[in-house]
Order: C-alpha cells, then structure tokens, then sequence
C-alpha cells in the first residue's frame, strides 16, 4: 500500500480539511519466526497464535523461498487514522490434560526459552520494536519476541529485563498485547492522500480477566512451567496514527542505520584495512616492476653481447614453464566453476550497488544470484575447454560433464541433506519438494545445455598458443629452501586476501546468522575489488619467488595460494560459532556447518580461479618479453 487513494470529495468539503486522508484499510503481514540461538525459522501457522481465515498468502520470489520467507496474511487490520484500544483479536485456550493441547503449549514454551522473534510487516515495512540500552542509545530491532522466561533461580532471560513485574521463578511471560504506531505523511501534491513512513510497536503482557472485554491493564501473563489445568491467553492489539512530516518516503528505510549502534560500521578499521592493503599492493608493485624490468634488461642485454655466462633465475625454466599439470582435467574442471562464480559475483554485486538488490525488494538478492549462476554455464564451459585442450587434454566429454555437475553437484547434495534435516524439524526455511524440482529443472535444462554450447566453442578453436616451446625432458627441480617449497608458500598467500575481507565477513555472518540486515553492499563490491586485487598479487609475487628457485610447477600453486584464503574463512566461521553466536541443539550445530561448507567452497573456486589467471597472465607476459634462444 504505497499510497492510501482518495476519493472524489465535494469541495467544500476539501476546503474545510485540506490535508486530512481519506480512511483506507491497512492490512499487516506476518513473517516467519526465528531466533539467535537457533538456525531453524519456523512459519507463522507452526505456532498457535491468532491465524486470518480465508485469506490468500502473498506470492513470493526464488530468493524468498530459498531463505525460508514464509509471509502470511495475519488477523489484524487497520483503518487508516482510525485510533483503537485494546482490541481483542483472539483467545487460546490449552487444557494441559489433553495431549494434542499439551503439545502446542510446550511448543510455545520452548519458543519463548529460545527467544523467538515474530516478524511483521506493514506496506513492506519491517515493523519495529524501539527500547533504550546502556549509554542512552536507542536500539531497534525488526522484530520482537514471543515472550520470556525468568529462571528457576529468579534471573530474567532476554526481554524479561524490560519490566520489573516479571519476577515469578520458573515461569514464562507472553507478549499477547501490542501497541503499535503507525507513521504517516500526507501528500501535498499529488492527489489528496497519505504514505506509511514508518510503523513501530511494544510488545506488551496481561492477564485480561474478561478476554471479552479487555482493558490492557493490571497483571502480565504468565504462564508458570508447572502449570497444569486450563490456560487462556487473550490476544489484544491497540493502534495509533501519527503524521511524521520530516520522513519521506524514499527514504523510509533509513531505519536500519538507526537500528543497529552496535554495528554501526566500523569506519576506522575499514579503512585502516583499506590503507594496509593499498599499501601492500604498491609494495607488490613496485617490487614487481622494479626487479623485473632489471632482470628483462639483464636477461635480454646478455643475448645481445652473446655473453657465454650460464642462464639463470626464471630464465632458466623457460623450457618447462608450460608443461601441462598433473591433473589437468580436474584443474580445468575448477577453472570453469570459479569462472561462473566470479562474474556472478561480480554482477550481483554492481546491481545491488546500484539499489535493484536492497533489502526492500526481499529475497531479489538470492534470485539474482541464482538466475545468473545458470546463464553462466556458457562461460565455465568455454573457460574449462579452452584450459583442457591447452594442457593437452583428450577426453572433451569427460570434461564437459564433470564442469556440468562436479562443483555444483557438491553444492545441490550439501543442501539437499541440510533441506532433509530441516524438514525433519519442520521448519520453514525447508525448501519445499516443487521448488527444489524447479532448481533441478534450472540446473539440467538451462545451466547444462549453455555448459556444452560453451565447451563446443572453447574446444573449437586452437589451443591457446606461449610464447616459449616446452622441452622434450623435464627439467629437474633444485632443492627448495623453506620458503619456496609448496605448502608454507600457499599457507602464507591466504593471508593478506583474508586480511582485507575478515571486517565485511563479520557483518555479512552476522546479517546471515543472527538476522540483521545487510545493506552495505557499496562497501561490499569496494572489498570485492580489492579482494582480487590483492589475491592476484599475492600469487603473481610468490610465484616469482618461485621461479627464481627454478620450481616451474605453477599452475596448481597459484590456485591454492589464494585459493587458501577459504581455509582462513573456515577457521574464521569455526571462531564466530564458538564467540559470536548462542546456537543450541545438534541439528542447528549441523546446519551451520553444513552451510558453511557451501560457502567456503564457493570462495575457494572464486579466489582460486583469480589466482590461476593472474598467474596465467603473468607467466605468458615476462616469458614474451624476453629473447630466448
């Protein structure tokens, strides 16, 4: 409801209330619920709150129903500027001798003991709950709880603090009354009409005495853990209109700024990142061009005064330094994948950049990515083909289908198990049985298909030409100090990327895991561009290292050295599971890190294939520049 719309008036009557709106309904939507000490949402109707009968749910996107959205059309409707108090919407009953009754109490209990949180939503407005924490600040957040639950030993958990009168021991109080406030400005221009800018509320609790006819006041609700026989709770809600003058309606969601100082961005440790890592890369740079302009120089004026001294350094491999790698075929086969990977990113990043992707348009974010990810098969079968023909390889059909469903077949089997686990606790964010269907459908009948006409292409045209010839017989490889053997060299190049990333990961776990909102995504696609920056220049520099050692095995190195970037990542999601979050029960603990694997092997393709082709580059560019004989 963008705009509440105006019907044709008489004038005097215009004259008399120049700015006064004409009454409209408001309806108020309901999301799924979900907590910081547990991964699994459930939906709205899992609990037995107050449901709207008859009502159609609103359709919902790719992306909304990959993340676990469940939207729901709820009971409470309002009349634009129609002010009410204590409106009864419904009353539940639970007789604890009863089973099936029994059931869904314990239900709501073990829900109020881990700090579930409704979500709700007015003319896509989250709807917020404002209270005051330590130093005067105001924090607000986009949902609020069920209720709460004060311990055996008399301490409150989670909002119980907010109100003295919840101090029975062992017992749990229900937010069954809200007070909601709806903002509005009224548009003076256009036809006679008013625009929602803002709705917020405060969860309240009462025992209503006569659920017929409530008065919101005297005692909370509260529901003892021992509690047996019958218990009614009455749901009520009262609301009231305000015209706020000062916030448009372009900038409504301007909220979320307000609503989290204790993320408020760290602008100073950003940008202290920022200085680091631009000062690494002119280092790298200048490093880089420095000692190689010298050894070209040196290289080239010996062929020129036909000295008889022996080769030496990176020269000296220039008969190997094409030599195809050992498992070619799966290297090829990765270089596809991350390819794909890459400019999906790299897309879905510049929309959101652009605001097509803010967290207003729900769920358009995942939906981007997806659809990108299948019309990128043509790409990472080009990429795949082009790599397995340049290392020699045969088998174009072996290579075809492991770039078909290698990488992606990994991804679809991890998220099938945790969609199984999911499903098994009934939660909402189980992907349901026709949608899983449809990515399958995506996947074989588009993503596949664009795959092949890719390799078709890629093994089409000529393998890609170097500029040195590869020797018969391999060069033997000198003892490496070290520094320069494999492993240190890889387990080093991880670190600077991860250094420039490790401040974003923080706020993008904490948007994913402990539900808030992520809209940083300038700042995002800024890191992004410095994260390939400085992947392709901490391997373009080891690698150098390398060939001046005389160990002419690359191609496999500069993957993993910035592809170790995804280790540091996984050791980081370990150290935010056991500091950051209060994540309970197996299943929740299995789904973290079942997730978390798909991520991190996301980032490995992604940060590995930046380091194969600056590499790739590199190689080709001093071995063309120098004279060899």
């Amino acid at each position: 409801m963008d705009e509440l719309p105006s019907q044709p008036s008489p004038p005097e009557a215009e004259q008399a209330q120049p700015s006064q709106p004409v009454l409209s309904g408001i309806e108020l939507f309901v999301n799924r619920l979900d907590s910081v000490e547990s991964v699994l949402p459930y939906e709205y109707t899992a609990f037995d709150f107050c449901q709207a009968e008859g009502k159609k749910r609103p359709s919902e996107n790719l992306g909304q129903v990959l993340f676990g959205e469940r939207i729901e059309p709820s009971p409470y409707r309002f009349t634009f500027n129609k002010k009410e108090t204590c409106k009864t919407v419904c009353t539940k009953t639970y007789d604890t001798t009863k089973p099936e009754e029994k059931q869904k109490l314990d239900f709501l209990k073990k829900s109020m003991l881990l700090n579930y949180q409704h979500h709700w939503i007015v003319d896509n407005m989250p709807v917020t709950w404002c209270y005051d924490v330590e130093d005067g600040q105001r924090f607000c957040n986009p949902g609020f709880p069920i209720g709460c639950y004060i311990t055996e030993d008399g301490r409150p958990k989670d909002a119980c603090v907010i109100n003295s009168e919840f101090h029975e021991k062992d017992t749990f109080y229900i937010f069954n009354h809200v007070d909601i406030k709806i903002y509005y400005h009224v548009v003076e221009n256009e036809a006679l009409g008013a625009r929602l800018v803002a709705a917020k509320l405060e969860p309240k609790s009462y025992k209503h005495t006569h659920p017929d006819n409530p008065d919101c006041s005297g005692v909370p609700m509260d529901i003892s853990n021992k509690a047996s026989g019958e218990v009614k709770i009455a749901y009520t809600y009262s609301v009231t209109f305000h015209e706020e003058k000062n916030i448009r309606w372009a900038s409504r969601w301007d909220y979320i700024l307000e609503s989290m100082p204790h993320t408020h961005i760290q602008w100073f440790s950003i940008m202290n990142s920022l200085v680091i890592v631009l000062f690494l890369s002119g280092m790298v740079a200048m490093i880089m061009l420095r000692t190689l302009h010298k050894d070209i120089a040196r290289y080239n004026q010996m062929d020129s005064t036909e000295d008889a001294q022996e080769e030496f350094g990176w020269k000296l491999v220039h008969g190997d330094i094409f030599r195809p790698p050992r498992k070619g075929m799966l290297l090829s086969v990765f270089l596809g994948s991350g390819t794909q990977i890459l400019i999906m990113t790299f897309v879905t990043l510049f929309f959101a950049c652009l605001g097509f992707l803010s967290p207003a348009n729900r769920g358009a974010l995942m939906t981007c990515a997806v659809v990108l990810w299948v019309l990128l098969g043509t790409p990472a079968g080009y990429v795949a083909a082009r790599f397995y023909k340049s290392f020699g390889g045969e088998k174009w059909k072996t290579n075809v289908l492991l770039t078909s469903f290698l990488c992606p077949g990994i991804v679809f089997a991890d998220f099938f198990i945790m969609n199984l686990i999911l499903w098994g606790e009934g939660s909402s964010a189980a992907i349901p049985f026709g949608t899983l269907v449809a990515i399958l459908a995506l996947w074989f009948c588009i993503s596949v298909p664009l795959t092949f006409i890719g390799a078709y292409f890629g093994f089409k045209k000529n393998a890609i030409e170097h500029p040195v010839r590869t020797n018969q017989i391999p060069r033997q490889i000198p003892e490496q100090s070290f520094y320069t053997k494999p492993l240190p060299g890889i387990i080093m190049g991880g670190i600077l990327p991860f250094g420039c990333i490790f401040i974003q990961l923080f706020f993008i776990l904490n948007s994913i895991w402990s539900h808030q909102m992520y809209y940083m995504f300038g700042f995002l696609f800024l890191v992004f561009i410095i994260l390939v920056i400085t992947c392709s220049e901490a391997t373009i520099l080891l690698c150098y290292f390398h060939l001046c050692a005389e160990d002419y095995h690359w191609q496999w190195r500069s993957f993993l050295t910035s592809g170790f970037t995804a280790v540091y990542f996984l050791i980081y999601a370990i150290h935010y599971f056991f500091s950051k979050l209060q994540i309970t029960g197996t299943a929740s603990t299995i789904l973290y890190f079942g997730y978390t694997m798909i991520m991190v092997l996301i980032f490995f393709l992604f940060t590995g294939t930046i380091g194969f082709f600056a590499c790739f580059w590199f190689v080709t560019k001093i071995y063309s520049v120098v004279k060899v004989d």
